[in-house]
């Protein structure tokens, strides 16, 4: 009985070509998906200040008085513009509130409803970052946030970096270390 060595011999050749195919898809997909990311990013962010950040200055929920500016000197602040309707937001919020335990951050609730309501859902997720109720719209409008989640890296009252929509722990910190 003769075997067939060739065939055997060539299925190995095989795994390595289908891997290195299936790595340059996925190589390929990436790449698309980020570009789109970028482009997103750039579209809801184009009205948005950049350079000097606008003046965020208010009570939180929790009494605390809130200063952007002054926070943000000699250290990187994370704006976080969210609302409690978002669906995005539970995503992103929880990056936030582990952010929030060693970092400074000011979010700022969008048409979420009066303070009581927005407390109740800061203690049912069991968050602890400082909140400012822009129940008027007006600190979204004085920053054109046109989608939330949008979150802004501030330092030193300059604005370093904007994203919105879903955004990755590590994106977070790689977004403020580069600031």
């Amino acid at each position: 009985m003769k075997i067939d060595k060739s065939k055997h011999d060539s299925e190995p050749d095989k795994k390595p070509k289908k891997i290195k195919k299936w790595a340059k898809e996925l190589l390929s997909i990436l790449l698309i998906v980020s570009l789109f990311s970028f482009a997103l990013d750039y579209y809801y962010s184009a009205n948005m200040p950049s350079g000097s950040a606008p003046h965020i200055v208010g009570t939180g929920l929790n009494g605390e008085i809130l200063n952007v500016n002054e926070l943000s000197k000699n250290q990187p602040v994370v704006v976080y513009f969210w609302a409690t309707w978002c669906g995005a937001c539970s995503l992103v919020s929880p990056t936030i509130e582990r952010f929030s335990q060693d970092n400074p951050v000011v979010s700022v609730a969008l048409s979420s409803g009066d303070d009581a309501q927005i407390r109740q859902y800061m203690q049912e997720n069991k968050y602890q970052f400082s909140v400012l109720n822009d129940v008027t719209g007006t600190q979204s409008q004085n920053w054109g946030v046109r989608v939330t989640p949008t979150v802004v890296i501030i330092r030193d009252g300059e604005i370093k970096n904007i994203t919105t929509g879903v955004l990755s722990p590590m994106g977070l910190w790689f977004r403020v270390f580069m600031s």
